[in-house]
């Protein structure tokens, strides 16, 4: 039985290291249009998925989205979960949506819970105070800004479950099966080297999100799309 607890714990410390190993690569090797285009088709994903109804009727009400393309996790007991991501901020004014900042996903966790997934996941800011919360080198979820799951299926057009005053809603598009997942306690964290490697120059979130001190006309389709998402 140990000797076995052991493998598996192994496997799961592989898997945390495997996960931050590919976050990292990304910030490395130019591939920030790559996540962004990504970014784009899981927002598009999740308009199209008549499971996502509240969220489609309510991207409108949102401040801000972090969209996670694919969000790996696995677990025996110990979890870990990583991946990469990209924040748009929207001008509830204008309705146009921020150039993208980056950031990085991760995260471990106890007690029970087993087997592995991977998500698409999109988190939906809903308070001002929530989206300062990314002007912040590092947050954790759950414990410097409430989350909660957001509706899912049919017929929740018009939840008005009190969870619903979150400062984040988690929605996901999962394969594979999972026992406890949650985003509670999940780390967020600013990757300055993806941020300087799109826009060309070191930048912060704030100077990306808010005072658009910098632009990449790449970013043009995924901010098309959520202008459209939330009309």
């Amino acid at each position: 039985y140990r000797s076995r607890a052991t493998k598996l714990f192994a496997q799961c410390a592989l898997f945390f290291f495997l996960v931050t190993s590919n976050s990292v690569a990304l910030a490395n090797s130019n591939d920030q249009k790559q996540l962004v285009e990504r970014a784009k088709n899981t927002l598009e994903n999740f308009m199209g998925d008549t499971r996502l109804k509240w969220f489609q009727n309510n991207v409108k009400t949102s401040t801000a989205l972090l969209i996670v393309p694919q969000l790996l996790k696995g677990a025996f007991f110990f979890g870990a979960e990583g991946g990469s991501g990209v924040l748009i901020v929207r001008n509830k004014d204008t309705n146009d949506w921020s150039e993208p900042a980056f950031y990085t996903v991760g995260g471990v966790s106890f007690g029970f819970q087993w087997g592995a997934q991977t998500s698409e996941v999109i988190v939906m800011a809903r308070t001002q105070g929530a989206v300062e919360e990314f002007n912040s080198s590092s947050f954790k979820l759950g414990g410097d800004a409430s989350i909660t799951a957001g509706p899912y299926g049919l017929g929740v057009e018009g939840a008005t479950s009190p969870n619903l005053s979150a400062d984040f809603l988690s929605f996901s598009r999962s394969k594979g099966a999972f026992a406890g997942v949650s985003f509670e306690g999940t780390i967020l964290h600013m990757n300055n080297d993806s941020n300087k490697a799109y826009y060309g120059k070191e930048v912060q979130p704030i100077e990306i999100l808010h005072e658009k001190a910098v632009s990449n006309p790449h970013s043009a389709r995924l901010r098309k799309t959520a202008t459209n998402a939330s009309q």
